[in-house]
């Protein structure tokens, strides 16, 4: 037993990397996070990534805060990909907010004119309402009679 625990000791110690310098200097402890504090896994697909979703007042109607990369956000595929993933065809209801600078991503579902400015588009599905529409930045979409 003690020659098994010694191979896989050796095994470990040679298959992780170990850098000495990695923390030279510092002075604190890593916490591993507790069961309780780890965060769920949000959506993400390629070039977006779901931030978080807001209740709308007490409605049970959430808006999708979504972040996409800077580098991609004309690409309307990418807009496609997270609403295909993010809403079903049966939800009576969903929205989602798209930007490509994560320090503009509310903290609630009211926007400020700051975050509004810089929001690249906006989508909407509300059944009961008749309303389905998906909106444009000019920025991303130069269209003068479609965009915002």
């Amino acid at each position: 037993m003690r020659k098994l625990v010694t191979s896989i000791f050796l095994i470990l110690a040679f298959a992780i990397p170990y850098n000495a310098s990695a923390h030279e200097g510092e002075d604190h402890e890593h916490d591993e996070p507790s069961a309780d504090t780890a965060s769920p896994q949000l959506e993400s697909g390629i070039g977006w990534q779901l931030i978080r979703s807001l209740e709308m007042g007490n409605s049970g109607k959430f808006v999708h805060m979504v972040l996409i990369d800077h580098a991609v956000y004309t690409d309307k595929t990418v807009y496609s990909a997270a609403i295909n993933r993010l809403c079903r065809a049966d939800d009576e209801f969903c929205r989602i907010r798209f930007w490509s600078q994560e320090k503009y991503i509310p903290e609630k579902a009211a926007l400020t004119t700051e975050q509004n400015k810089h929001l690249r588009a906006d989508y909407l599905v509300n059944k009961s309402a008749g309303m389905h529409h998906l909106r444009w930045s000019c920025s991303v979409d130069p269209d003068k009679a479609k965009c915002f």
